[in-house]
């Protein structure tokens, strides 16, 4: 058996995924479409961004379609280069907090920026995996919402919910 094979045959301790995708902006007007309130709210949080995703700032987002404020605790975030947000975990969580990072990679010499979404902390179990999958799914919405938004001022977010 060879490495890859083994890798791929290993036991997972919990789920993660990544997903990604290209924006045709800088990396800094990338980061800030994401940890700008204001802009966040645009094009994701349908019931507002409140605070900018910064380490110590108080953050809460709220969806009109799936409602109820929650808060957004930021790990760290690196200008342009990085956000870490952590949220309350659920019973299907393997830690405390369900923890999200954002990367902004630039690309063509800058006039692109690569997005990579990482979530970890999901245990290994039906409620894990539906989590897991349901914040995938979200997750690669909120990118293609936020490429409509920051490339051709569209809302793909208004009435895809409800």
């Amino acid at each position: 058996m060879n490495d890859e094979q083994s890798t791929k045959d290993a036991q997972l301790e919990e789920l993660s995924f990544t997903v990604m995708g290209y924006i045709s902006k800088t990396p800094h007007e990338t980061f800030e479409a994401v940890a700008d309130p204001e802009q966040l709210s645009k094009y994701f949080t349908t019931g507002g961004a409140r605070g900018r995703l910064e380490p110590g700032a108080e953050v809460t987002w709220d969806f009109a379609d799936f409602p109820g404020r929650f808060p957004v605790e930021v790990i760290e975030s690196v200008q342009d280069e990085k956000i870490v947000i952590a949220w309350e975990g659920t019973e299907h969580a393997t830690a405390k907090s369900t923890t999200t990072t954002f990367e902004f990679s630039p690309v063509d010499d800058g006039t692109r920026t690569l997005v990579t979404v990482t979530e970890k902390s999901w245990k290994t179990t039906v409620g894990g995996a539906e989590g897991a999958f349901g914040n995938c799914l979200g997750w690669t919405g909120m990118l293609a919402a936020m490429k409509a938004w920051v490339e051709y001022g569209i809302d793909l977010r208004e009435g895809f919910y409800k």
